[in-house]
């Protein structure tokens, strides 16, 4: 009987395994996975302790009393100080009675003119000092305060207010002045008073005022600079040569307290204390803004 040979497969059964490659990659996922939950971890933290926005503030209008002397005090407000308790309703009520006896008698008016007068000015004081009524104050040293015009000392806005506009093209120019809603007006010699806004559009239409009947807006002119030619320019849109006018920017009233605000916001001043005020038009977002760039004061 023959032998049978037994016969090995040289063919191994495959293995199912992780190779090095797997465990490598399989190890960068997982860090990869853990960083990325911890930066959303992280994130949750900080939007969690954001301090919220500050509310929008309320809208107002700072209202101005400027006035005074160009020679007087720059820290007076032309009150008078008195040593008495302020009373809202002041009258000679509760005066201290100073009774005034005239015990010489006149023998000649013209040799004794002078002591007449004087007797005279001290009748009236003893005559009232009988009625009744209370003590009144007020504050203040009396002095003559700096500045120009009525009211209570200071430079109205249209004296102590320099602005400057961007540089850059007459385009930019332009959209500066309708973003702030100010409306240019010449002045010529016969007194036509021309006003043109909008200046950054293609077409822009002028109209014509007799001169300020019914303008009362803050208005500014030139000190210097290139941009009143510029200006000139504009009305060339509008198809006016104002060669021989006087250039004007008239003010909206919103714009107006815009700057009255920015100014004050500059360094808590007052306004009756402020000589100057230099402001900037800055770009902002697709708009523009007044920054100030420098204050000079009274006192």
């Amino acid at each position: 009987m023959p032998e049978t040979a037994t016969k090995t497969d040289p063919r191994t059964k495959p293995v199912m395994g992780a190779t090095s490659y797997d465990k490598v990659s399989s190890g960068l996922i997982c860090g990869v996975a853990g960083l990325l939950g911890l930066l959303g971890l992280l994130i949750a933290i900080w939007l969690s302790n954001r301090i919220p926005p500050p509310p929008a503030p309320v809208p107002f209008e700072i209202v101005d009393l400027p006035g005074g002397f160009e020679d007087g005090e720059p820290d007076e407000q032309m009150d008078l100080e008195s040593p008495e308790e302020e009373i809202p309703d002041p009258s000679i009520a509760e005066t201290p009675e100073e009774k005034v006896e005239i015990t010489e008698m006149l023998e000649t008016v013209v040799e004794l003119s002078d002591s007449a007068s004087q007797q005279v000015e001290m009748v009236m004081q003893s005559d009232a000092s009988a009625t009744s009524g209370k003590v009144g104050s007020s504050k203040g040293s009396g002095k003559r305060p700096l500045g120009m015009g009525g009211g209570k000392g200071g430079f109205p806005r249209d004296q102590r207010w320099f602005i400057k506009f961007n540089d850059d093209s007459i385009d930019e120019y332009a959209r500066q002045l309708d973003h702030f809603q100010i409306e240019l007006g010449a002045l010529f010699p016969d007194g036509r008073l021309v006003m043109i806004k909008g200046v950054s559009q293609t077409r822009v239409v002028p109209r014509t005022v007799q001169t300020g009947k019914g303008e009362d807006r803050l208005y500014m002119t030139w000190r210097g600079g290139s941009r009143q030619q510029t200006d000139r320019e504009l009305f060339k849109k509008a198809s006016i040569d104002a060669t021989a006018a006087t250039i004007m920017h008239f003010y909206a009233p919103a714009t107006e307290n815009l700057l009255a605000t920015v100014e004050v916001g500059y360094r808590n001043r007052k306004s009756a204390e402020i000589r100057r005020t230099y402001f900037n038009v800055r770009k902002d977002g697709s708009g523009y803004q007044f920054i100030v760039t420098s204050q000079s004061y009274l006192r």
